[in-house]
C-alpha cells in the first residue's frame, strides 16, 4: 500500500479571537506532521482577502504546507491570474481548485463557469507550481443531474490537471468506495482522499447534510435525534461512527484522509489518537 496522506481544514477566522484561537489549533495540528493544511473560500470569494492572508501566515508560522481554496464563479481570468502570482510570490504551491457558489445577488459568473476551465488556467498559466485538489462527491453533487453526469464532471475536472480530490464529507463508507471505483472505470487514476467531518452538534450537521445532499444514516440520524440536548452522547456516539468508519476506509485503500476541523481541536485529534495515526 502507499504512504497516506492526512490534512486538516481550516476556514478563516473574522475576529481577533477566532486568530488567536486558529493559531493554537493550527500549532497543535502542525505536531503531528500533516501533509498539508488548507483553508476554505467563501461564495464568490467572500473571504478571499482574509484566506490569502490566513493560508500566507499558516504556511509561515507552522512549517507545514498550506493550500488554499480557490473559486472561480464570479471572477475573471485576470483576477484569478493576480492571486496566483501573489501566492507564487510567498511561497504557497498548493490549491483546492472549486468552481464554487455566486453570492446571493450575484449575476456576474465571471470567465469561468466550470472547475475544469479554473484548473486548465492554472496549468496553462502556472505548468506544474502548483499541487492542485479538485473536490469530489460521493453522493453526488446536489445540482448534477444525475450520477453519471457527476462521474463525468469529475472526470472532466482530473483530466483538466488535477493532482488529486478531496471528498466532501459523508457517512457511507460504500459510497465512497463505490465512486471510486466509477470514476476508475471511467478513466481517473488520481488519488481520492475521504473528507472527514466528526460530528458534534446534531442539529446543524443535519442542516447542513441537508442543504447538501450529505446523507446521515437514517438508523445514525435517529439515535442522535434521541439524545436531544446531551451534546456529550452527540460526540461520543458521532466519535465512534466516524472512527469505526474511518478505519473502514483506511483498510480499504484510502490514500488518506481528510479532516474537517471547522477550527476545533478535540474533534480531529480524539479520530486521529483513535485510529493511532501518529503511529503510521
Amino acid at each position: 500500500m502507499k504512504a497516506q496522506s492526512f490534512s486538516f481544514e481550516f476556514f478563516p477566522p473574522k475576529t481577533n479571537k477566532g486568530i488567536e484561537n486558529l493559531a493554537k489549533v493550527r500549532d497543535t495540528f502542525a505536531a503531528l506532521n500533516p501533509a498539508f493544511f488548507s483553508v476554505t473560500y467563501g461564495a464568490g470569494g467572500s473571504t478571499q482577502e482574509t484566506t490569502i492572508n490566513t493560508v500566507i501566515k499558516t504556511q509561515k508560522e507552522s512549517g507545514i504546507p498550506t493550500a488554499s481554496h480557490l473559486s472561480c464563479v464570479g471572477s475573471s481570468a485576470e483576477q484569478i491570474l493576480d492571486i496566483l502570482t501573489m501566492y507564487k510570490d510567498n511561497g504557497i504551491n498548493r490549491l483546492v481548485a472549486l468552481r464554487g457558489d455566486l453570492p446571493s445577488g450575484m449575476r456576474d459568473i465571471g470567465d469561468f463557469q466550470y472547475a475544469n476551465e479554473l484548473i486548465a488556467f492554472i496549468r496553462k498559466e502556472t505548468g506544474d507550481y502548483f499541487q492542485i485538489e479538485a473536490a469530489a462527491y460521493p453522493e453526488m453533487h446536489p445540482q448534477a443531474k444525475n450520477y453519471q453526469t457527476d462521474i463525468d464532471n469529475f472526470v472532466r475536472k482530473m483530466n483538466a490537471g488535477a493532482d488529486r480530490a478531496i471528498t466532501q464529507y459523508f457517512y457511507n463508507a460504500d459510497a465512497y468506495f463505490h465512486f471510486v471505483d466509477s470514476v476508475r472505470k471511467a478513466g481517473s487514476d488520481q488519488p481520492v482522499v475521504p473528507g472527514i467531518m466528526p460530528i458534534t452538534n446534531f442539529t446543524q450537521l443535519a442542516r447542513f447534510s441537508d442543504g447538501t445532499g450529505a446523507e446521515i444514516p437514517r438508523w445514525l440520524r435517529k439515535r442522535l435525534e434521541g439524545y436531544g440536548d446531551d451534546l456529550e452522547s452527540i460526540q461520543k456516539l458521532g466519535n465512534e461512527f466516524v472512527t469505526q468508519m474511518c478505519e473502514k476506509l483506511i483498510a480499504g485503500g484510502a490514500p488518506g484522509l481528510h479532516f474537517y476541523s471547522m477550527n476545533r481541536v478535540e474533534p480531529s485529534l480524539s479520530i486521529w489518537n483513535n485510529l493511532e495515526l501518529s503511529d503510521r
